[in-house]
């Protein structure tokens, strides 16, 4: 009895493989939150010290935005959700 060789299904090498990079929180500018209550908020969530979430703060004030969390997108949802309820403009996206 002889048997046909099985051919063994490769996978396309062309696809592209995306290394799993880790997702931002972004904390955008507004025109509503006071900056002492947007430091209070980083203080707060994120356990960060005074001169830290001052520091962030200055840079959502200045630039426009600043990332404050890194980490799983799972995480970053949750971070944006929480920054939501203190009613923070935030978003996530994938690190570059």
């Amino acid at each position: 009895m002889t048997t046909a060789p099985v051919e063994l299904e490769r996978p396309d090498t062309k696809e592209h493989v995306r290394p799993d990079l880790p997702w931002v929180t972004i904390v955008w500018n507004d025109p509503i939150n006071l900056m002492s209550y947007v430091t209070y908020v980083f203080q707060t969530v994120f356990g960060y010290s005074k001169r830290k979430a001052h520091k962030l703060m200055l840079d959502v004030h200045h630039k426009g935005r600043a990332v404050v969390s890194s980490g799983s997108r799972e995480e970053m949802e949750r971070d944006v959700a929480t920054l939501h309820e203190y009613g923070l403009w935030a978003t996530l996206q994938q690190d570059k």
